[in-house]
């Protein structure tokens, strides 16, 4: 319900709090499951409505035609959508789209199973309001669905190979490669840029001329995220030491590469699992660190 990792962890913390403190005075009238729901589910609209909808670059603005601009990075005002590995949850990023009480009558109804009549006893409505509102919420998320054109999705082996096409391309800097991989009408975005591309020509060319730099200088090690292909990555700074750059999510369909979500948090490699440092590879030496030469 709240697109982000660590407002998610927060919350539960909350809950636990709440329900400690307020323990006394359950008087059984339902389980303690679903009192517990009660409480984490109440807090998330107040959470929500203490910031603004979480997003994702291409939901502010239009892609930019000239992969040359001036790259505009947003304020502390946005609230970006945050990858989840799949170990944790699955996260419906459409979700976001919905208004809180929809969003909340959807989790509880279709996800976790709970009856029309519990749900409304959480939320303080009518059983009739929960039947509403979980009909908008579905008819919305029907809205937003993409075409099945787009939604040609390739066997999970094929998926795997243009990962790992992908990832040999980067540390690589192997920009034809990329070229090879991404359809024609691929987008990039890389929060927390603003700035996003639409359009194969335009996505190579930014990759090629700003990102890519010299081989080596990218590392990147395969996962998976929201369902999807991903890759925790780390750059190498000047030292020659890699430094964590963030989660890189892929769409991909029978066809190629459609989308690159790129998360520029490096607090995101070690919630997916990952080491601040890549481990180092058979037969590579370490990168030099000045705190390890000898001196002079």
């Amino acid at each position: 319900m709240l697109g982000s990792i660590q407002d998610a962890e927060d919350l539960v913390q909350e809950t636990y709090l709440r329900a400690w403190r307020s323990y006394g005075g359950f008087e059984g009238r339902s389980s303690v499951r679903t009192w517990l729901y009660q409480i984490a589910t109440n807090g998330c609209p107040t959470e929500l409505a203490r910031h603004s909808r979480r997003v994702l670059p291409s939901g502010l603005c239009d892609p930019e035609p000239d992969p040359g601009a001036y790259l505009e990075t947003a304020g502390t005002e946005v609230n970006w959508l945050q990858p989840v590995p799949d170990a944790m949850v699955a996260l419906i990023a459409s979700l976001q789209y919905l208004p809180p009480r929809q969003r909340a009558v959807l989790v509880l109804r279709d996800v976790l199973a709970f009856p029309a009549t519990e749900v409304a006893v959480m939320l303080g409505t009518t059983t009739a309001s929960v039947k509403s509102a979980l009909q908008r919420a579905r008819a919305r998320l029907e809205e937003l669905a993409p075409a099945a054109d787009q939604i040609t999705e390739p066997a999970a082996p094929q998926a795997r190979a243009l990962l790992d096409q992908y990832i040999a391309a980067f540390e690589n800097a192997d920009a034809a490669a990329l070229e090879r991989l991404l359809v024609h009408d691929a987008t990039l975005e890389a929060t927390p840029l603003r700035t996003w591309f639409a359009g194969h020509n335009n996505c190579v060319s930014f990759l090629r001329n700003y990102i890519l730099g010299a081989p080596g200088d990218w590392r990147m090690l395969a996962t998976s995220a929201n369902g999807q292909p991903a890759a925790a990555a780390y750059t190498r700074d000047q030292h020659g030491a890699y430094q964590p750059y963030g989660i890189v999510v892929l769409t991909v369909t029978s066809a190629g590469i459609r989308r690159v979500s790129s998360f520029g948090d490096p607090g995101l490699v070690t919630v997916f699992g990952f080491p601040l440092r890549p481990p180092i590879r058979p037969g590579v030496s370490p990168a030099w660190r000045p705190e390890t030469a000898a001196p002079g």
